[in-house]
């Protein structure tokens, strides 16, 4: 089952957060209003109410060192998986999508999407780690059956704070270059109530990742037909990397010191996003 209530305002690598967290005025920006949400768990309530009654404590000695969690969903599965059927595209829906889909696949290079999204997301988990992050991933192999609502849930379930979707992208048209970031909108009948902090997450994420790996951004969209966005109870995006139908995109996503910088701009965006809480 899921831990106890997060606490939003966790920091990241060498970060530490206080216990005592100040109440904010009204208007204040979202990401800062989330710091006042989370709860400690309850286990780690009792430890520190016991170390204070035998011992006064400093500021510093007030302070945790729990980990901001990550969770990362490498987008789709080998096309051997079977996993066939449906399942709604959001709690409580009459409408069903597939539970799951191979992806796309490189033009150029003939790479599978769900092989590039799962190289990506080991990348990535591996640079976060090295930075202080816990990481949750729903898959590390391409043979794991899991349904796109699973995802969703196993990333809540497992502890995570927020839920990275890694996915490339592919049009018939192979002009069309560029990354983006997909996530729910006010409206979502759904997640709407996540839809400004996962558009603040998507933000900060994008705009790293294109900084960094030189990809052109074609900027944050809203989707809410998107099984694994629906299902979701952290902040969620999906970041389609590049079009794997474009010849340059193609030929950067499966260059290994591109790919290199691409986890580091994904994780620059990681910390972009921490760093406002």
């Amino acid at each position: 089952m899921k831990k106890g209530q997060r606490n939003a305002g966790r920091l990241a690598a060498g970060g530490v957060l206080a216990l005592t967290v100040l109440a904010l005025p009204q208007g204040a920006c979202l990401c800062a209003e989330l710091q006042t949400q989370g709860t400690r768990k309850e286990g780690f309530q009792s430890e520190f109410v016991a170390r204070a009654e035998v011992e006064p404590q400093t500021e510093t000695e007030m302070q945790t060192d729990e980990k901001f969690v990550v969770a990362i969903d490498p987008g789709h599965q080998g096309s051997d998986v079977d996993i066939s059927g449906t399942e709604p595209v959001g709690p409580g829906a009459s409408e069903r999508k597939a539970k799951a889909a191979t992806g796309t696949q490189g033009r150029f290079t003939g790479v599978p999407e769900y092989e590039l999204d799962l190289e990506i997301s080991l990348l990535l988990r591996d640079e976060l780690e090295e930075r202080g992050y816990e990481v949750i991933m729903t898959r590390e192999n391409n043979d794991t059956a899991i349904s796109n609502a699973e995802r969703a849930q196993m990333a809540y379930e497992e502890g995570g704070d927020i839920f990275l979707r890694i996915h490339a992208n592919g049009l018939d048209d192979s002009s069309v270059s560029g990354a983006l970031a997909m996530v729910p909108s006010p409206q979502n009948p759904y997640v709407g109530d996540l839809a400004e902090e996962s558009y603040a997450l998507a933000d900060c994420i994008l705009s790293a990742y294109c900084e960094k790996a030189g990809f052109g951004s074609l900027g944050v969209q809203y989707y809410d037909d998107m099984t694994g966005i629906n299902w979701s109870r952290l902040p969620v995006m999906i970041l389609e990397m590049g079009f794997m139908t474009n010849e340059s995109d193609d030929l950067r996503m499966a260059d290994p010191e591109v790919q290199e910088l691409m986890a580091e701009g994904i994780a620059d965006g990681v910390d972009a996003y921490v760093r406002q809480k």
